[in-house]
């Protein structure tokens, strides 16, 4: 999506808003898919009060997130360490090499970043997680530049890589949980504007008379406390 608006909004070459709407699909696929769906776009992107003839992206983040984190919990099946402290299914390495899980593909492989760039969707799952992640082994889970990739427990395997794709979201989306601020930069931005307004997209930030917080804005810059 982002990609699309900034194309839109382009002053020299912009796309034509029909490449967007040329053809009616429905959203999403099975079980929303990985969680990097409701993340990586929405790290710039404010999806509150952001729709289209097609969804409401609060919503569709909010509901997408509640699956990925209810699958977890429910862990049909039975893959060791998951639960309401131990969740994330995304796109990640994995023990056979990089894999999109989701919970239609479940290999078993959490991926912190899934639960910790979901902040601003599910406030106390992500908080729970944080915990959950910091009882795990140090030099498995967690080292010198924050979380690992991905790890498996049912496998006892752990990534030794940390990945600046997963690590960034992670930083973007606890700040806007926290104050909005990254929402608000990158919001304010005309070509993020003019792209909305001609892809046809509602948004309270096209709106002047409108306050930028929306809802589950932080008020402040309250410290996300993960003791």
């Amino acid at each position: 999506m982002l990609t699309f608006v900034l194309a839109a909004g382009s002053t020299r070459h912009p796309i034509d808003p029909g490449i967007h709407y040329g053809i009616v699909l429905p959203l999403g696929m099975d079980s929303g898919g990985p969680l990097f769906f409701s993340q990586y776009s929405f790290c710039g992107l404010d999806p509150r009060g952001l729709s289209d003839r097609y969804a409401d992206y609060w919503q569709q983040n909010l509901r997408h997130t509640q699956i990925n984190y209810r699958h977890c919990v429910r862990n049909p099946h039975s893959h060791l360490g998951y639960g309401p402290d131990c969740w994330g299914l995304t796109a990640s390495h994995g023990p056979r090499g990089y894999i999109a899980s989701a919970p239609d593909r479940d290999f078993g492989v959490i991926t912190p970043s899934a639960a910790l760039s979901s902040f601003p969707y599910a406030p106390e799952e992500a908080m729970r997680a944080l915990r959950g992640f910091l009882t795990k082994a140090r030099k498995r889970i967690w080292g010198r530049f924050g979380f690992v990739d991905a790890f498996c427990e049912s496998r006892n395997w752990y990534s030794r890589t940390y990945l600046a794709i997963n690590q960034g979201p992670i930083i973007a989306m606890i700040e806007n949980h926290r104050t909005g601020l990254l929402w608000r930069l990158f919001m304010g931005a005309p070509e993020v504007r003019r792209g909305l307004a001609r892809l046809s997209f509602t948004s309270q930030h096209l709106d002047t008379s409108t306050s930028a917080q929306g809802p589950r804005a932080a008020v402040g810059m309250a410290p996300l406390d993960c003791t």
